[in-house]
């Protein structure tokens, strides 16, 4: 898989601003304040029932999108002592973290923006994780969903894409969870105000079979497979 270098002036001021957060000084807090606090305090979805979805669906050949810090990677069960494992991030700082995170299994780099046609042409993939993407995307669902069209062209028939999303409507958000994200969306750190289960239950269905969707906290869980 080839790196992809994209500038600045590439990308639209909404779509910058939902990855620029993640400098290398926030991604040494990431995984105690997110991980290890707002997933089980704000988000009422523990990091533990993350960790299951990734052990529940991840192969041996592997891509993950939306890296963050690589914990889901470093902490799941692969079916395989060798993996092929592929990473998949706007960011820099992401990509590089996860990759000396999990070296280990000498992880392929990609950066590229979801919302854009995604310059790959290799060996496809038997399933693609991408956890806490979709509320950092800008737009509503139907725009996210371009993310989902542009990943099929990298998923086997019969792959399975999975991962996880904050929404704002259809789940019960606690008032810290009202709070917090809404200061996430006004600093457009989140773009998820107009999210729903419904919607993502529709954008899943309309592109892929076997869908699955849990909502744990306000967290959607998810996955689905590819068309034959």
């Amino acid at each position: 898989m080839t790196d992809s270098h994209l500038s600045d002036s590439d990308l639209s001021d909404d779509v910058r601003a939902g990855q620029s957060v993640y400098s290398p000084r926030v991604l040494r807090t990431y995984d105690l304040l997110v991980l290890g606090f707002s997933n089980r305090f704000i988000w009422k979805c523990p990091t533990k029932r993350l960790l299951a979805l990734y052990n529940e669906n991840v192969t041996d050949n592997h891509l993950d999108v939306g890296v963050g810090t690589g914990y889901f990677l470093d902490h799941c069960g692969f079916p395989a002592e060798a993996p092929r494992v592929a990473l998949l991030d706007l960011n820099e700082n992401c990509l590089q973290q996860t990759a000396e995170r999990i070296e280990r299994y000498r992880p392929e780099l990609l950066q590229a923006n979801l919302l854009e046609s995604i310059p790959y042409d290799g060996e496809r993939f038997n399933s693609i994780g991408m956890n806490y993407v979709l509320h950092c995307l800008p737009g509503d669902l139907s725009t996210k969903a371009a993310a989902f069209d542009h990943l099929q062209h990298l998923l086997k028939p019969g792959g399975v894409i999975f991962g996880s999303t904050l929404l704002a409507h259809g789940v019960r958000r606690g008032f810290a969870a009202r709070r917090l994200m809404a200061l996430y969306n006004q600093k457009r750190i989140f773009s998820n105000a107009d999210d729903s289960l419904d919607d993502l239950q529709r954008v899943l269905d309309d592109r892929f079979i076997d869908v699955k969707v849990e909502v744990v906290g306000c967290a959607a869980l998810f996955s689905a497979r590819q068309r034959g």
